[in-house]
């Protein structure tokens, strides 16, 4: 599925894999979110509530543009740094193209994502 993510300033557009775990997040757009910085290296929110991880690997590695989910804590992460092998991570999809339109400027930018017609 195709999705777009939306700033004040920029779209983004992605696509997710074909998962139990994608397709629960699918369920849930359009979603609008406020992104808050982690370790540098991700931008994270907040769920309305848990996906079904049935059938994801255990543990994932993610490169700059991964779209994941964090069981443990039950969050939506977008890499914008590599981010080694890490227990609990399941990759939803990817973004395409630059993410300078997350990682640009201070604050926690509010995105909407929401399936591309």
């Amino acid at each position: 599925m195709d999705i777009r993510i939306t700033t004040d300033t920029h779209t983004l557009t992605g696509t997710l894999d074909d998962t139990a775990a994608a397709r629960d997040f699918a369920a849930l757009l359009p979603l609008a979110l406020t992104l808050s910085d982690f370790n540098a290296t991700e931008k994270v929110a907040d769920l309305p509530s848990r996906l079904n991880t049935d059938g994801s690997p255990k543990a994932a590695a993610a490169r700059a543009g991964d779209i994941a989910y964090y069981a443990p804590w039950g969050n939506l992460a977008i890499f914008y740094r590599d981010f080694p092998r890490s227990p609990g991570l399941v990759i939803l999809g990817h973004i395409n193209g630059p993410l300078d339109a997350l990682t640009h400027g201070d604050g926690e930018p509010t995105v909407t994502i929401e399936e591309t017609p």
